[in-house]
């Protein structure tokens, strides 16, 4: 069954970025106007692309598993330099705070500096993005049995682009989360923030907020009302692991969260990895897996960060 988890913590993540790729940015009004309710690939759209085309937030999750099973261990300088040579292929989307921190990285700027300068330089308001959660999947398999190990790698993985400790502390959340459903512990975002006193309050309330909805502690329409699914690294996880928790189906996860409107491709990518990692692989659309060119080599991937030492 982890097997079949983890490919569908992968898959889930490319599926959710290419459902919401074509329709990013727009409302949920101006998505219903214009599609009606997405619940396939679209071509065209924001970005132009072709209907199945990933975006950043599924590319840099391929640099990160491509450079845990090569190495078979986290590399955060090889990781760098993977995110460099994707930056240099000319990627048509990238976030602003990736793009800066590497073009610092680029120019010999160190991996563990790098993110911190740009978060520095940055006011607030823009410098806590969603650009380190979005690609983090890949650890939380690599390192699903070793909580210790995972929460440093997450920590340590976010600050090469993304320094902010509500981002750092996002990849820890959500990765402890995906590890506890792809090992099928009971309560898996419950015992995820469990030992975070060091958390950022607004991203411990924000999740906690979810667990209180998903166990029947609070309304669950009056709190769909607040979610936020702008590029705000707080609004955006939470949004997504509400999603990828409380829907029926992988289907029905990711189609919300794109449906929500504006960082459409990154909230469908994190809640489809979570829902990915819920259901396991065979409860994602055969009809959208087919429509990703790097679906094999997701897959490929996703048994082999199983096997990471």
């Amino acid at each position: 069954m982890e097997k079949s988890r983890a490919q569908g913590c992968l898959l889930g993540l490319a599926c959710g970025d290419a459902l919401g790729r074509p329709v990013e940015f727009k409302s949920p009004s101006e998505i219903d106007s214009d599609h009606g309710n997405v619940t396939e690939m679209i071509g065209n759209g924001t970005h132009g692309q072709p209907a199945g085309t990933i975006t950043d937030d599924t590319e840099m999750a391929l640099c990160i598993a491509r450079s845990l099973v090569e190495q078979n261990a986290f590399d955060p300088e090889d990781v760098a330099n993977r995110f460099v040579e994707w930056l240099d292929s000319g990627p048509f989307d990238i976030g602003l705070m990736t793009r800066d921190a590497l073009f610092r990285i680029k120019q010999g700027t160190p991996w563990n500096e790098a993110g911190v300068d740009v978060w520095h330089s940055r006011p607030e308001g823009s410098n806590a993005g969603n650009g380190s959660v979005m690609r983090c999947a890949p650890h939380a398999i690599a390192f699903r049995n070793e909580r210790n190990e995972l929460d440093r790698v997450s920590r340590h993985s976010s600050s090469i682009t993304h320094a902010d400790p509500r981002c750092q502390w996002g990849c820890i959340l959500l990765n402890r989360t995906l590890a506890n459903l792809i090992c099928d512990v009971s309560d898996p975002l419950g015992t995820a923030l469990e030992d975070s006193s060091e958390a950022p309050d607004e991203l411990w309330t924000a999740i906690e907020n979810v667990h209180q909805v998903l166990s029947g502690e609070r309304n669950q329409s009056s709190f769909e009302s607040t979610l936020s699914t702008s590029g705000y690294v707080v609004g955006s996880l939470q949004a997504a692991v509400y999603y990828g928790l409380s829907a029926n189906s992988a289907e029905d996860a990711v189609v919300q969260a794109v449906n929500r409107g504006h960082d459409t491709d990154t909230v469908g990518a994190i809640a489809g990895a979570v829902a990915g990692a819920r259901y396991g692989v065979e409860e994602i659309p055969t009809r959208w897996i087919e429509e990703i060119d790097e679906s094999v080599e997701l897959s490929r991937l996703a048994s082999q960060l199983l096997t990471v030492q």
